[in-house]
């Protein structure tokens, strides 16, 4: 074998130890419950004056009341943990600026009758309450969209879709989906947008607090570990290529102002498209566009991981509470190949 072959196979090798590793962590729940006691980076600014802050309610966040957390990123946007904020200050000052929120969700094929009722009727209960929301229900059999008892000002749209022939496509193509009803309809009715994927459930409040210009979500499993052992895209011929990032972020919750999202999601599928053209398909999908843009798109806003927790995780110390919880996932019955 020659020199530049034996090259090729060692680093083969080497990008596949971060996802080694990573799989090692998802099957073995001793290893997951020391993960959770390497501690976070800490919070170097003094009070949230010096925040670079997007959300009416920032001046009032308080940076110092987690000490066992992150609470602000090297580029001065707070990480929303429980404790640092008042609920209600919030509230009253994005009800006093006319804040509204359009909430995109997809339930495709059986995603629908697996997820969507208990998605939309937990969503009723802790979702933006006492904002005016907007539902979009993307799907492929509109006639199965379960009704649901809405509380004032808030509405429901179900949009049709084609179903693709892989999940990989319904995933990725959902970005293209997005930045056209955020064209055609979501920017003259809504301030802000937030994306969910479907096999969700809300547990608690999810709320104002939560709003900003660029909202990124810290991925539950990752947010303790080292950033080399992120599994980021590492195929140099994907669009999605990522030598090192600042965290590594869950594309099951993503949102902003819909300025913001669309530029993402138009970014995000220009990458996807370009990727299809020669051939490559990124490790993790839409979610490794996502993690690309954000790392040259610095988010203004990060959610904790008690914004999407997975109870398979355990215990863990720094999650005093739950706001959306992953539901039981059966890939193998819900999925196209």
């Amino acid at each position: 074998m020659g020199h530049v072959q034996k090259m090729k196979v060692f680093f083969k090798y080497v990008l596949c130890i971060p996802i080694t590793l990573s799989v090692f962590y998802l099957i073995c729940p001793s290893l997951r419950i020391l993960i959770g006691l390497l501690p976070m980076d800490k919070c170097t600014l003094e009070s949230a004056e010096m925040l670079v802050r997007d959300n009416i309610g920032d001046t009032s966040l308080d940076l110092r009341s987690r000490h066992d957390v992150q609470t602000c990123t090297s580029w001065k946007a707070p990480v929303i943990w429980e404790g640092m904020f008042d609920p209600e200050l919030y509230d009253q000052r994005h009800k006093k600026e006319g804040s509204s929120v359009a909430l995109t969700v997809f339930a495709v094929g059986r995603y629908l009758d697996a997820y969507l009722g208990t998605f939309l009727n937990s969503s009723e209960q802790h979702f933006m309450l006492g904002l005016p929301v907007t539902y979009y229900v993307f799907t492929d059999v509109p006639e199965k969209v379960p009704g649901v008892q809405l509380a004032s000002q808030r509405t429901l749209k179900v949009l049709k879709v084609e179903r693709s022939s892989r999940w990989q496509d319904i995933s990725m193509m959902r970005m293209k989906t997005i930045s056209d009803v955020i064209e055609s309809d979501i920017r003259h009715r809504c301030t802000h947008v937030f994306c969910f994927d479907v096999d969700q459930v809300f547990t608690g409040r999810f709320g104002s607090e939560a709003l900003g210009d660029s909202v990124a979500l810290l991925h539950a499993h990752y947010y303790h570990l080292p950033a080399k052992l992120f599994t980021y895209d590492r195929n140099q011929a994907s669009r999605a290529y990522m030598e090192t990032g600042d965290f590594y972020y869950h594309a099951a919750i993503f949102g902003g102002s819909w300025k913001r999202v669309k530029a993402l999601t138009d970014a995000c599928y220009q990458g996807i498209m370009e990727d299809k053209r020669n051939n490559v398909e990124a490790l993790w999908h839409d979610e490794s566009h996502l993690n690309k843009y954000m790392w040259l798109h610095k988010p203004s806003r990060l959610l904790s991981p008690e914004y999407c927790w997975d109870t398979s995780i355990g215990y863990r110390s720094d999650i005093k509470v739950t706001r959306v919880l992953w539901a039981p996932k059966y890939y193998e019955k819900l999925r196209t190949r």
